[in-house]
This record gives structure tokens, sequence and C-alpha cells, in this order.
């Protein structure tokens, strides 16, 4: 896992590199700046197009500036603009407004926004204030962001939008720089993996500045990202004489009359995914349709929406309940016996975890190590109504340690939170993939990485991983723009070969 960091965590990393390394601050800065330009002339290749750099005085400054020279040298038509709100500079600022000057670049310098003329520039590079901001924007800085805004530029950020916070609260509201790209150093700032980044950060990109990795991963830190290395890692290659019964047998509790195609989407699912037996317990009306549908799977029928009476609980190596189920007094005494009968591990979705927040004292009867997998509202159903997600990480964290279980939050990136305080942000997946039935497949996945023998947590991490890979596959080997479900499900077997194919 690579370790995300706080913004203080970073500055830590930065002292860290200088001394050990060692290097002068300047020179670190200047990795800096060539690392951001890689980045920016794939992006940007037309130099045809003028620049405008805003630069503060501080080490964002700096960056800025270092950009701005070595965008110059590369040929760009570059305007370099300083914002001069304060007598104070940093000493990297002030060698890089050196370095700028001994290669002969003209700048501009400004202490109020009232001074700047119009700005013809194609794209705004934003350097004015890095991740050490813990305040909201206001007098020349707030109207200059304002302004910067209004003009309907390119705007590319340095590191972090000028006025967004890098990790705690966030509230749409505040005022920041609206950046179309921001190439952020080293690790993304955690705050980038939530939903109301959105409103500041079209796209992030993330590139190496050399800092020290083996002190940042030495941190303390419960944030963590899923990486490739982690996956191949983890996929336990198929042995020679292995069989169906290695590979467990699933149960699937799911469906009703009118909501069966998740019950079918999440036994497809786990089909694929790879458990040996998967046995769908759905209403007596969808018997022709998962016949038709999945022929690999077996079925328990439920009359009246009621268990079948000669359901084997021993049989069954781990249990998925929700999708589709409902919430009347069926699906409740549906969920009682389970949680009576079945005290392994088992995935908790959908309906189930609404039966849980409507019917609290259930939560304590859920085995140690399940795996919830609530979306946003569910999760607010299920915790209470939070003002942020900044909170939800909170609440993820203490519940899951609370609980003993493991908590996926879906979301653009899932989060797992771990019984033992971690914060794991999954990287893989696609907006094209947001669309009904998809919660239901990772469902199917994780329980399917269960019966297989994988730990929960690690039936959690591949199962979130792979389902948001599957859908990049299609959308990188299709061009399509929208994944549906039951296509992402084809996709489930050939992902997991090209991991376990790394092992090789």
């Amino acid at each position: 896992m690579l370790n995300l960091l706080t913004s203080e965590q970073i500055r830590q990393a930065d002292k860290y590199t200088i001394k050990h390394r060692p290097i002068q601050s300047i020179d670190l800065m200047e990795h800096a700046a060539l690392a951001f330009v890689e980045a920016f002339m794939k992006n940007y290749p037309d130099k045809r197009k003028a620049i405008a750099v805003y630069c503060g005085t501080g080490n964002n400054g700096g960056d800025g500036l270092a950009i701005a020279r070595l965008l110059f040298r590369n040929g760009y038509k570059v305007d370099v603009k300083i914002a001069r709100f304060s007598g104070k500079s940093s000493s990297d600022f002030d060698g890089n407004l050196a370095r700028l000057m001994s290669q002969g670049i003209l700048f501009d310098e400004f202490k109020k926004v009232a001074e700047l003329k119009e700005e013809r520039a194609s794209i705004i590079i934003d350097a004015l204030l890095g991740s050490g901001l813990n305040k909201q924007l206001n007098g020349e800085w707030l109207t200059l962001v304002e302004w910067l805004n209004s003009l309907g530029r390119t705007i590319v950020s340095v590191d972090i939008p000028t006025g967004f916070n890098a990790e705690g609260p966030v509230s749409k509201h505040d005022v920041t720089i609206k950046s179309d790209l921001t190439i952020s150093f080293q690790r993304p700032k955690l705050n980038f993996l939530l939903p109301e980044s959105e409103f500041c950060i079209k796209r992030f990109e993330v590139v190496e500045i050399g800092l020290d990795e083996e002190f940042i991963q030495a941190l303390d830190t419960p944030y963590s990202l899923i990486t490739d290395r982690d996956i191949k890692r983890r996929l336990k290659p198929r042995a020679q004489f292995s069989h169906k019964g290695t590979f467990g047998h699933a149960l699937i509790l799911a469906g009703g009359t009118e909501t069966l195609g998740a019950a079918l989407l999440c036994a497809e699912a786990c089909v694929n995914t790879g458990a040996g037996l998967t046995t769908a317990c759905i209403p007596s009306a969808g018997l022709t349709a998962l016949n038709i549908r999945i022929p690999e799977a077996m079925v328990a029928l439920r009359y009246n929406n009621a268990l079948p009476a000669d359901l084997s609980w021993g049989k069954f190596r781990s249990v998925a309940i929700g999708p589709g189920l409902g919430t009347s007094s069926e699906s409740k005494l549906i969920l009682q016996e389970t949680l009576k009968n079945f005290r392994h591990p088992l995935v908790v979705d959908a309906d189930a975890i609404n039966l849980i927040a409507t019917n609290p004292e259930l939560i304590f009867m859920v085995p140690k190590h399940s795996i919830f997998t609530p979306h946003v509202k569910e999760f607010d159903r299920l915790f209470g109504d939070h003002e942020n997600w900044w909170n939800r990480l909170e609440t993820g964290l203490k519940k899951a340690k609370e609980l003993e279980c493991i908590i996926v939050l879906k979301n653009r990136y899932t989060i797992i939170f771990t019984p033992e305080g971690k914060c794991i942000f999954n990287p893989t997946g696609t907006p094209a993939m947001a669309t009904g039935g998809m919660g239901d497949v990772l469902t199917g996945m994780i329980v399917s990485f269960l019966v297989q023998g994988y730990k929960p947590e690690d039936a959690a991490i591949l199962g979130v991983f792979l389902h948001g890979a599957a859908g990049q596959e299609i959308v990188h080997k299709k061009g399509l723009a929208i994944v549906i479900p039951s296509k992402l499900i084809q996709y489930i077997a050939q992902v997991i070969y090209s991991y376990q194919k790394g092992n090789d």
C-alpha cells in the first residue's frame, strides 16, 4: 500500500529528504518543477498558446517561478505575474526569482488586484498558495481567485488549487481556484479523493519529485492507496489439482419479485470471480430467469419470501445478503434468521443495511469481520447524517473498530475501513460505471473471494480494485461512455488473469 499523507507529513518528508539525501531545498524544488513541466507538456503540447503563471511569494510561488523558467526554455510563451500582497517571501522563492531574472524572463508584480490589466493568456498556471493554507481566502487573495475563475480560461494548479484544503472538512461554498488540471507532488492530497473536490478539480495527476519513499512509507498514517503490486501479491494461483470444492460455496440471499435483477447480477458476478459453487436463494418466480441467465448457479427457492426450511447453512463458506431483498417484515425475518444461523464473516449490502439501520439491534448480531458495502446514503442511514465526507472518514474509522467489521464505502474512490484502524482508498474505476446494479456486482465479487478462502480485508481489497479495473478495461478496449453491470461481469475473469499472470 502507498501511504497517503497529510500536508504536515509531506513537509516532514521534504525536510527529511533535504537532510538525508542530501539536497538543497531549492534543488528539490527544481525536481518538482521538472516533473510538473513534463506532465504539463504532455497535456498541453501546443506551444503557440500563451501561458500566464500567477505566483505567490511562498514556496508554491517558488515552484511557479521555476516552472515558468523551464517552460520558457522549452519554447512556450510565458508571462509571469507575482502577487505581492505582503512584504514576506520564502528563501526558495527569492532564489527562483533570481534564476528567472538571470534568464532575462520578464515579470510583473502587483500589490492589488485592481492593478492587473486584461489577461489574454489561454492557459493560467496557479502557483499562488500551496497546501500550507488552513483558512478561507479573504482580502486580495479572495478577489484575485474570483477574478481568475471568472476569466473562463484553462487553469492548471501547482500541487493544489489555491484556497483548497488538503485535508479536513471542505465546503462547496469555499472559494478556491477551479482548476481544469491539478498536478500534485508525490501523492494525491487526501481531499482529492473525496467528492467535495469535484467543485474545484476536474482532474488531477500525481508526479514523483524525488522525496524519500522509505521515509514516507515508514510514517504513521491510517490512510493508504491500493496499488497493482498489492493485488498481484494477494491473488493466489490455482493449484493443478484444485477442484470446485477447493474454492468454496457461496449463498446469495437477494432479489424480490420486482428486483430479481439484483440477485442475478450478484450471483453471476460471484460465479465469474471464481467461487467453486454458488447458490442463489431467490423468489420462486425467478427460477426460469436464473436457469437461463446463470446455468452455473444452483438455486434455493423462497416461497412467500421465506427461507427454505431445509436450507443447510453448514455447507456455505460465506453469504451475501441484501441486493434487491426489500425491507418488508418477511425480509427482516430472513436477515434475522441468517444472522442467527450463519456465524462466519458475510457480506451485508443494500436492503440488509437498510434493515439494520431501522432495526439497530441487529447490527450486534452481525459476525465479526463481516463486510458492509454501503453507498453514501446507506452509510448515513446506518451511522447517522454527516455534513461532509471528512466526517464520514472519521465515522468509518471509528465504527469499523467498534464493530470489528470491514466497511466498504462505495464512491468514485471507494474507501475500505478496517478494524485495525486503516482507511484504504481504491484508485480504480471510472464514472462510466455509475449505473444501477454495479453495487450488486461488487457484492458478488467480494463474497466470491471470501468463499475462496481470502481473508475478509483481502476479499474487500481485491473486490473493489478488480471491479474498478474491469470497468476501466471495458472503457479502454471498447471505447464505451457507459459501462453496464452485465457487461462488466464478462471482464472479471480476464482482469483477474491479467494480474495473476503478472505473478508468473
